[in-house]
């Protein structure tokens, strides 16, 4: 069996650099000018050509029959420019990056767990702070997804998730809800969310893709490798990056084919979600890859446990460092949403890294010539 995978690997500060052999990546601020055409045979690698977009035609008609038409779908996708996420009365643009904060009700979470549960007014201060502070949407989780937390109850999760969602609602905010059960994403929606973050991609309860649907609310789909309580077991892959990539491609195409509208579909790569620190590592390199699915993207690096492993085992609070680090990674690959915990200091590194990229698209003329 013969598999394509178009991956950008060189990248420009503007298309004028490039004298306009470039490329706008997934329809944001990153310029990507040279791309690896790479083919695989039964897992194995057989062929590798790097070209740029003035060479794209040529080197696609090259390809063999078996893999002419998914290369043509990626090479149209990685330059979709995505639409707009209209959730409520709020816009969430994805033609730059945005900041989706985290609001934790949960007892035992791997960062911040218990610090809003049962404390409504701690909770809604949290969230009003990371909307004031520029953060685009709320993240609100009922269940710790971390490695071996005990199952939530369903009923658990409903009575903290609810009043978050109330409480967020009534300040006019954007929320997603991340949750993998069927009855907290309908009383979620019910209570003035907007979005549905599922870490199980839509597998855990298979009422949960035909719900989605039906409801024509964005979704986003998240790579795990466990199929059941446990999202971080069976993380064996043959290539990770490759892996993770055919994963978020499938879970893609069994939303299309339930009905799920391709504009309400982003996917996550699932950094930390049954990967070894090399693995993550090598996912955070070829994130660009990913716009080769045409769809938008969400990055969750933020206190991961990869932080501490390359920081002395610093301890969750103590890994802002590198979680702007892993944020900025995401954004110089495209990514168009951060999940922080940390808002006002990543608001302020997003806006940092958009000022650099408007001054490289209108200052590159001013440069004198070689």
């Amino acid at each position: 069996m013969d598999q394509i995978y178009l991956h950008p690997v060189g990248f420009a500060p503007s298309p004028q650099s490039e004298h306009g052999d470039a490329i706008r990546l997934g329809g944001g601020m990153v310029y990507a000018h040279r791309f690896a055409i790479i083919v695989r045979h039964n897992g194995v690698v057989t062929a590798r050509e790097c070209v740029s977009p003035a060479g794209m035609a040529a080197a696609l008609g090259r390809l063999p029959d078996s893999v002419a038409a998914e290369a043509e779908a990626q090479w149209e996708a990685l330059g979709f420019a995505h639409e707009p996420l209209q959730l409520g009365d709020r816009t969430i643009r994805l033609d730059q990056p945005q900041v989706m904060g985290i609001l934790n009700v949960t007892p035992d979470s791997f960062s911040d767990g218990g610090a809003f549960l049962d404390r409504p007014e701690a909770g809604s201060e949290h969230a009003a702070a990371m909307l004031e502070a520029g953060a685009a949407l709320v993240d609100i989780g009922g269940e710790s997804t971390r490695p071996g937390a005990p199952a939530t109850w369903e009923g658990d999760e409903l009575k903290r998730v609810i009043p978050a969602v109330e409480y967020c609602a009534a300040m006019g905010a954007a929320i997603s809800v991340d949750t993998r059960r069927p009855a907290v994403m309908e009383a979620a929606l019910a209570a003035g969310a907007h979005i549905i973050n599922d870490v199980s991609g839509l597998r855990h309860d298979p009422r949960s893709i035909e719900f989605v649907a039906a409801k024509g609310c964005p979704v986003v789909l998240m790579h795990a490798p466990g199929k059941g309580e446990d999202l971080h077991a069976d993380g064996e892959y043959a290539h990770v990056v490759f892996d993770v990539f055919d994963w978020l491609r499938a879970a893609r195409d069994r939303a299309l084919d339930a009905g799920i509208a391709r504009r309400n579909i982003i996917l996550d790569p699932g950094i930390g979600f049954g990967k070894s620190l090399a693995e993550n590592l090598q996912l955070m390199n070829a994130l660009p890859l990913l716009h080769a699915l045409g769809q938008p993207l969400l990055l969750g690096g933020s206190r991961k446990r990869l932080i501490g492993a390359l920081s002395n085992e610093a301890e969750v609070d103590q890994r802002l460092g590198g979680s702007i680090a892993l944020a900025m990674a995401a954004m110089d690959a495209g990514v168009q949403l951060l999940r922080v915990h940390d808002a006002a200091p990543s608001v302020q590194a997003r806006n940092l890294w958009r000022g650099l990229r408007d001054a490289a698209l209108t200052n590159f003329g001013d440069l004198p010539a070689e």
